[in-house]
């Protein structure tokens, strides 16, 4: 058996790609839109991706499941699990909808399908065992956004991201009947997720990128928490607000967008569109053109910028074109498409900053842009709080020629609330360097 997991950086993402060696066939588990990668491994490896499966609906990228079924002619597999409104929807004629305990076989590999709701009610994992290798046991779950390594999937974002009243008290109630579950199956179990740190998906995934059942029996405290009432609480408690575009995903994966198809921009002179600086932080602050909006092009860029992103709207990118084409497609991956043009840099707007110490404490304009958690754990009492994912639609308020001093925890998501300001038309931003963890005690 062949087994490789692909890694996407961007969306702290997993998928794996499959195949029997005795027949030559593969199968793409939670496949991306861009399927080069698979594409080059297969042709590499001698096999041809004929299946792909899915183990949800997910709400944090945009699925390339039926770019597989339409470009490849490959068989696929969605689950049938869920309600109605919650369900597949436009899938292309090869689509096989699967249940608990159905059989799928690739080659001489078995893979089982168990469903395992909590973080979505249509969610499955695919047990595997490769009988090729003359096994009869299963050798490890697939287990999407079920089991990660330290966590499981939460439970919340069918009501904070598509509305759903009432649906996270049951995702929570059905996640902990899928871990009771779980818990029969065999220690020596692998665990291949689909989510590893730095995804929303969860509120504390490790950074290992598998792990064993048994592993997780031990460390992992949804398989300690034994009491349901407890564990619901747990698994509720603090969930971080999901990004905007979260509600958009689960449009596009239940309903599906056009092909995935790499597109170029080119340099513009005009200003018509919101922009967006992918620079450092420190670089933006040293100087940028005023209004533009500093989203640092990292690791964290996608679970960023997706809280501004309006999907009917253009925007311009502002970067180097070698950085500004990587962006494009990290933000095709979550099915926007709309950058219209970019531009290289300019130093024409210095912003102030000051150093956390040099606060006295009696500053009246002070802008908190922390998330509620944080804001609830402590605060300074004169300031206002709006986190910053709200700043772009909400108002703001204090006078546009008022000195403001903004923060929030470190000071990443203060540098994205400074341009935010100065593109609603702010003039006296102080961004404060080091953020509330850097405030002397004595101002908490």
């Amino acid at each position: 058996m062949f087994f490789k997991q692909f890694y996407e950086d961007n969306l702290s993402q997993a998928s794996y790609l499959i195949g029997c060696q005795r027949t030559g066939e593969a199968m793409i588990i939670d496949p991306k839109r861009d399927l080069t990668k698979y594409l080059k491994v297969a042709d590499k490896e001698g096999f041809t991706i004929t299946k792909a499966a899915e183990t949800h609906i997910h709400a944090d990228f945009a699925s390339g499941i039926r770019d597989v079924a339409n470009k490849l002619n490959a068989s696929i597999y969605v689950s049938d699990e869920g309600k109605d409104e919650f369900n597949y929807k436009n899938m292309p004629k090869q689509t096989h909808f699967v249940k608990h305990q159905d059989i799928i076989y690739l080659g001489k590999i078995k893979l089982e399908v168990l469903h395992t709701p909590g973080h979505t009610p249509e969610s499955i994992s695919f047990l595997l065992t490769d009988e090729g290798g003359s096994s009869s046991i299963p050798m490890g779950l697939f287990s999407g956004d079920f089991i990660f390594v330290g966590d499981v999937g939460r439970p919340d974002l069918l009501e904070k991201a598509v509305n759903v009243e009432g649906s996270t008290k049951i995702g929570a109630k059905q996640m902990y009947q899928s871990i009771q579950f779980a818990a029969t199956l065999p220690d020596y179990i692998q665990i291949w997720p689909g989510h590893g740190a730095g995804s929303p998906c969860g509120k504390a995934l490790g950074s290992l990128p598998t792990t064993t059942l048994g592993y997780e029996k031990i460390n992992n405290w949804a398989f300690n928490v034994k009491d349901e009432t407890s564990f619901i609480e747990t698994l509720t408690l603090n969930q971080p607000a999901p990004p905007h575009h979260f509600s958009q995903m689960k449009k596009i994966n239940q309903f599906g967008m056009q092909m995935y198809q790499p597109y170029n921009v080119y340099p513009s002179s005009s200003n018509t569109q919101t922009a967006f600086d992918l620079r450092s932080k420190e670089a933006f602050h040293g100087g940028h053109m005023h209004g533009t909006i500093n989203i640092p092009f990292n690791k964290t860029f996608i679970n960023q910028i997706g809280w501004y992103l309006d999907y009917d709207k253009d925007i311009e990118l502002i970067g180097d074109k070698s950085t500004v084409q990587q962006a494009i497609h990290a933000l095709q991956l979550i099915g926007f498409e709309n950058v219209k043009s970019y531009r290289l840099p300019q130093t024409n707007i210095v912003t102030s900053s000051i150093h956390s110490s040099e606060m006295t404490g009696e500053e009246h304009n002070v802008l908190d842009v922390r998330n509620d958690d944080e804001w609830r754990k402590g605060h300074l009492k004169q300031a206002i709080h709006i986190p910053h994912g709200k700043l772009l639609n909400e108002d703001i308020p204090f006078d546009k020629n008022d000195l403001i001093y903004v923060h929030c925890q470190s000071d990443v998501r203060s540098s994205i609330a400074v341009g935010i300001l100065e593109y609603k038309g702010f003039t006296n931003i102080v961004n404060v360097r080091g953020g509330y963890q850097h405030l002397p005690a004595s101002l908490k």
